[in-house]
């Protein structure tokens, strides 16, 4: 059976408003490798386990978590109230991050292959809730502050990609005055 597409002719090359066909396009480029997880098996040898990876993740997620857990017991938000302390862990959370990639590209290029796992999906990740976070937004709006409620939304996400950007270019600029680099030039 035919589709109305198979009767139709092929244009003729060059035909304006006509692009390469599919099978005349090179292959994508293949993806990165995630540092963490190194290259893939060689094909017929058993992958290496993830395990040690995982358990990286999970104990530095419940160190992250419970770091997270007593700044907001030590510094509660009262109902109604601009979530402040989820902010500023977000903020402060974003900030470590910019820090521990500057150091891990800049520094310690050799870090043992847990070290990121470890500290940035893991503490830093169970550090910082954007759950709470989006949670805190449905609560104001629920309770009639939309404005807070507006406010907590874009501030979050303003604090945390400024904190990210300070954090790590702060790091690198550090580590190339200690080091006696130059600095780039900004043009």
């Amino acid at each position: 059976m035919s589709t109305p597409s198979d009767d139709r002719p092929e244009p003729a090359p060059g035909t304006p408003g006509v692009g390469p066909r599919r099978a005349d396009l090179p292959p994508p480029p293949p993806e990165p490798v995630d540092p963490d997880l190194g290259p893939g098996p060689a094909p017929g040898a058993r992958p290496e386990s993830q395990l040690p990876v995982l358990l990286a993740i999970s104990l530095g997620g419940g160190a992250g978590a419970a770091v997270r857990y007593g700044a907001t017991v030590l510094w509660p938000t009262p109902s109604g109230a601009f979530p402040w302390t989820i902010l500023l862990v977000n903020a402060a959370g974003c900030a470590g991050m910019g820090v521990l990639m500057a150091l891990l590209t800049e520094v310690w290029r050799d870090a043992p292959r847990l070290v990121r796992p470890f500290l940035g999906t893991g503490v830093l990740g169970g550090f910082t809730t954007f759950s709470a976070y989006a949670l805190d937004v449905q609560t104001l709006l629920e309770s009639g502050r939309p404005g807070r409620a507006l406010g907590g939304l874009a501030l979050t996400v303003v604090a945390a990609l400024a904190a990210v950007t300070a954090g790590s270019w702060l790091t690198r600029r550090a580590v190339r005055l200690r080091s006696g680099r130059p600095e780039r030039s900004a043009a």
